[in-house]
């Protein structure tokens, strides 16, 4: 087991290095930083905006194999270049990395917890009124775009503290701003502004999940490993969960992996809808901009995550499956 995840954390970092890469050279081709100074009013002097450029080191001018050795040279050590308005992207970058985790950890835990048990819950009662409630509810949330779903969640917020004549629910940024009090106020105000940001990326995420978990566990409830557990006096319940909903995890594991940049695309809508200053809500302003370096930086974020949630998921597959670990 260990040589098999030993290797697959190998075959990991070359596809980051091809990830940096990949990033770096189509994000300095699509974006036209350029075209930003040039934009304002009053035009700055030609000489002044090539300037700038040079010196955030995202000429269109100078060869883009330079542009990327240099910036490689500078993040080897910690340093990811200067954003388009001067700032250290690095600083950006740390402050803005643990909104987003706290946002994506929280939405992605609730959503697969729930997500694999609706489907296993589905798939033994097949074709009842509960699964199909539960598939008409996923396939509604399926149709529906993340950023119209956060939008209804505000909405639905805000019709209820309307209702109530108050704020019960807070929708806005992270917290609620020169709020003092001890430990206990400060973090209860932080959850209720994590609540709707949370259940917008969680019910996206339970609904994708849910129609998987339910295929894969609609084959192993008419494998032929279940009904002989059975026949040995296993109980149905016992036989389902020990070794029914075991096996049908296996093949959902590298979903789970590679179903987290979907869910950080979705993030960066929520962010931009409840006003949450993370990774996604950065992303969406850098392209607005042409900020190759901060782009780059999301992006390499972005693959670290999905990189690391696949050697999580060999590592879950390989918890699950005796035969990986005896090879």
């Amino acid at each position: 087991m260990f040589t098999h995840l030993s290797k697959r954390l190998g075959y990991y970092a070359l596809l980051l290095v091809l990830a940096v890469v990949v990033s770096y050279a189509l994000t300095s081709l699509a974006l036209s930083p350029r075209g930003y100074f040039e934009g304002r009013q009053p035009p700055p002097p030609p000489g002044a905006v090539e300037a700038q450029l040079t010196a955030l080191g995202i000429n269109d001018h100078t060869p883009l194999p330079e542009r990327f050795f240099a910036w490689l040279g500078h993040a080897l050590h910690g340093d990811l270049g200067r954003t388009i308005d001067s700032g250290a992207v690095t600083e950006e970058f740390g402050r803005r990395i643990g909104v987003s985790l706290r946002l994506l950890l929280a939405g992605t835990l609730l959503g697969t917890v729930a997500g694999v048990l609706l489907g296993a819950w589905s798939a033994v009662r097949q074709y009842r009124f509960s699964d199909r409630a539960v598939t008409l509810f996923a396939f509604l949330l399926l149709s529906t775009p993340a950023f119209l779903l956060a939008v209804l969640l505000k909405t639905g917020a805000i019709a209820v503290n309307q209702a109530a004549g108050g704020e019960i629910i807070a929708f806005t940024g992270e917290h609620t701003p020169g709020l003092t009090g001890g430990f206990g106020t400060l973090l209860g105000d932080r959850l209720v502004h994590l609540l709707l940001p949370t259940l917008a990326i969680a019910l996206g995420a339970a609904a994708s999940y849910s129609r998987y978990q339910r295929g894969t566990m609609l084959d192993v409830l008419g494998s032929d490993f279940l009904r002989t557990a059975r026949a040995k006096g296993l109980r149905k319940r016992s036989a389902v969960l020990r070794h029914g909903l075991r096996t049908a995890l296996v093949p959902m594991s590298t979903f789970f992996a590679y179903g987290f940049l979907a869910l950080f695309t979705g993030a960066a809508f929520t962010e931009k809808v409840f006003g949450w200053h993370g990774m996604g809500s950065w992303f969406i302003d850098a392209v607005g901009k042409g900020d190759v370096n901060s782009v780059v930086a999301v992006n390499v974020f972005a693959a670290v995550m999905v990189l690391l949630s696949g050697f999580l998921a060999d590592v879950l597959h390989a918890a699950l499956d005796p035969r990986v670990r005896t090879r």
